[in-house]
């Protein structure tokens, strides 16, 4: 019987992440995935291929405005989906594979199979064949992820009513794709479709898409992706969805209890994530599983079994790749004797759009609710020399600190780069900086981060200096 100092059940993004930092602290370390590659939700069906398809249909996007840059493309330009999905699986499988020469570097033992408790330093390993073996481990770390959500009554036939996964591989660009649910990953995979030529309909429960994030993003993102030929429909409940051969018929009642009907060739439900637990039988370890299906945990991620502990999807909080590697590397430096600490106010979230969207910290709805007294500097990009050059003008910057202290609460943006843009105003709120702190930094001329200096001096006794 093997005996492990740690054992990880899961290997996305948090699994092994939190495996590699175990190793480089000393401990014996095994690592459980149920499927054949590594690197979890994120790299085979979640982060990195929907990155993919973005990246190829922008390209294919930017060619439509070539002209305007003094390029004349002569002859037919030609979508070859195909060849799209086939580069998105390499990238894919190029990832997977660097995570397993990580596993092989660190000298961490890789199990194929289904991960589930025996007790609660024992875990069986059933592999695809059937057969199984138990592994003993002093301590073990649950990061088995999530799964897409549905609806009750939406029966998923995963050829025409579909989720995320297989909008990753389908065969052709869909005539009119209806995406149920406005969030994250329903905007960016309607805009991969929309760049290549389908119609794409939102249908948004809230009265707004990206609901989770500051309002002002919502609203810029929205007239962009209008502009780009999406179509909206927020504040609509969802009734029915239904196939007859290929057409896809979705019923959905607005505020005014109207019932709507869209038509498409596919509908994409995307209603968000549930931990995934299935198969892991928590309660043999005692560990605690709530109504939701996630797994309970204390401030140092540890389960009501002392020596489990659970990470990323499976818990509460954002989930969000780079959420889960912080807490795979917090609970690593715990069983190390560490006192790791994660701020969850300063895990930045992002959309891949394009324009990208990019948020950390309060949002103006937060800071009202809470009470708390801010003031607000906006900078726009359009009035950005490096936008301007580059064409890329939609957007702004928006930096809300406290009205007193000038201490920075929250910073969204919505415009080119912003998904690196961001890592600007973590690190400053990271050590507490104050708007003025920001303004008074050197950003490089020209460039799209001065956007960040100008929204800081906006907010500081509106002082920006291009607007």
């Amino acid at each position: 019987m093997s005996q492990f100092d740690v054992t990880i059940i899961g290997s996305g993004p948090g699994g092994y992440v939190s495996a590699i930092r175990c190793a480089q602290l000393g401990f014996k370390t095994a690592i459980i995935e149920k499927y054949a590659t590594l690197g979890g939700t994120c790299l085979n069906v979640g982060c990195i291929p929907s990155k993919a398809l973005l990246a190829s249909s922008h390209h294919y996007e930017e060619l439509q405005h070539f002209a305007d840059h003094g390029i004349e493309v002569s002859g037919e330009v030609k979508v070859n989906l195909e060849k799209m999905i086939a580069r998105k699986q390499a990238v894919v499988d190029q990832t997977s594979g660097g995570v397993k020469f990580l596993m092989d570097k660190n000298n961490i033992t890789v199990f194929n199979g289904l991960g589930s408790f025996e007790s609660a330093t024992s875990v069986k390993v059933t592999k695809a064949d059937g057969s199984s073996e138990i592994i003993e481990s002093k301590n073990i770390i649950i990061a088995t992820g999530s799964k897409p959500s549905s609806l009750p009554f939406i029966k998923l036939d995963k050829d025409r009513i579909i989720t995320s996964t297989e909008a990753l591989k389908l065969k052709e660009v869909p005539k009119h794709l209806v995406i149920i649910g406005g969030g994250v990953i329903g905007i960016e995979l309607g805009q991969v479709y929309l760049r290549l030529g389908a119609q794409v309909s939102v249908v948004e429960f809230m009265d707004r898409i990206i609901p989770g994030m500051d309002a002002s993003l919502s609203k810029e993102l929205t007239k962009v992706l209008k502009k780009q030929g999406m179509k909206f429909y927020t504040s609509h409940k969802v009734q029915s969805v239904d196939r007859a051969g290929d057409v896809v018929t979705v019923k959905a009642e607005n505020a005014k209890g109207e019932i709507i009907t869209l038509e498409g060739d596919y509908a994409l439900v995307s209603v968000g994530r549930r931990p995934y637990t299935d198969g892991l039988n928590a309660e043999k370890a005692g560990v605690k599983v709530t109504d939701r299906g996630q797994i309970e945990v204390n401030d140092h991620l540890q389960t009501s079994a002392a020596n489990i502990y659970a990470i990323g999807d499976v818990v509460r909080g954002a989930m969000l790749a780079h959420k889960a590697e912080e807490e795979g590397v917090m609970v690593a430096e715990i069983l190390a004797g560490q006192k790791p600490h994660i701020d969850y106010n300063l895990i930045p979230g992002v959309v891949y759009t394009w324009p990208e969207v990019a948020a950390v910290g309060k949002t103006e709805e937060q800071l009202k609710a809470e009470g708390i007294e801010f003031k607000s500097g906006s900078f726009p990009f359009k009035a950005l020399g490096r936008a301007r050059a580059g064409g890329d003008t939609d957007g702004f910057v928006k930096i809300l600190a406290d009205a007193k202290t000038d201490e920075v609460l929250g910073v969204h943006m919505i415009g080119a780069r912003c998904a690196d843009l961001i890592a600007e105003a973590v690190t400053a709120m990271e050590f507490r900086a104050s708007a003025e702190d920001i303004s008074r930094m050197s950003h490089a001329h020209p460039t799209f981060a001065e956007a960040i200096k100008e929204a800081a001096l906006a907010a500081t006794e509106n002082r920006a200096l291009h607007v």
